[in-house]
C-alpha cells in the first residue's frame, strides 16, 4: 500500500463522529485545482478522514460544522481498490473558513413564560400549549401568539 504525507483542502460534509480510542473520523469533500475548467456535473472527491491527535479531535468535535473549509494534513492511504475513498490520517487542522450559522428549517419550540409555541418554517400557524401540555390553541401567524395566551388567560384565570 502506498502512503503520502500531504496537505488537503475542502470541505467537511457531516457532522465529525467520535471514534473508537478517543479518535474522530469525518469525510472531507475536495474539488479539483481546476475546478472552473471542468463540467458543473464533475465530481468532486470525498477523502475519509481519521484523527488520533488531541487537539485535532477536540476541535473537530466541539467546534467544527458541515460547510467549514479546513486544511489538514496528514498521511495518505491510498484505497486498495480503485473507486473507494482515500484515507487520511490528520495530524494537524488548520480553519480556512467557517460555513454560514445554519437556518433552522424544521420545527422548533420557544417557551412564552408558562407557554410553549411550535414554530413550523413550512406553514405561518402556531401550536400554543400550556407548559403542563394543555392545548391552548393555534395562532393563525407569530404576531398573534400573544392575543390568543390572552384569551386563554382571561377564560382560565390566568393560571397554565
Amino acid at each position: 500500500m502506498n502512503t503520502k504525507h500531504c496537505a488537503v483542502d475542502g470541505w467537511i460534509d457531516a457532522i465529525p463522529a467520535p471514534g473508537p480510542h478517543n479518535t474522530a473520523t469525518f469525510d472531507l469533500t475536495v474539488r479539483p485545482a481546476n475546478a472552473d475548467t471542468l463540467p458543473d456535473d464533475a465530481p468532486d472527491t470525498v477523502v475519509s478522514c481519521t484523527s488520533t491527535a488531541a487537539d485535532v479531535v477536540r476541535e473537530l468535535l466541539h467546534g467544527r460544522q458541515p460547510g467549514d473549509l479546513l486544511r489538514v494534513t496528514g498521511t495518505l492511504l491510498q484505497p486498495p481498490t480503485p473507486g473507494e475513498p482515500g484515507r487520511l490520517t490528520v495530524d494537524a487542522l488548520e480553519v480556512l473558513d467557517t460555513a454560514l450559522i445554519p437556518v433552522l428549517r424544521e420545527m422548533v419550540l420557544d417557551r412564552y413564560g408558562d407557554y410553549v409555541v411550535i414554530f413550523d418554517a413550512d406553514t405561518d400557524t402556531v401550536p400554543v400549549f400550556t407548559a403542563q401540555g394543555q392545548w391552548v390553541g393555534l395562532a393563525a401567524n407569530p404576531d398573534t401568539i400573544a392575543n390568543l395566551i390572552d384569551i386563554h388567560e382571561r377564560v382560565h384565570g390566568g393560571d397554565a
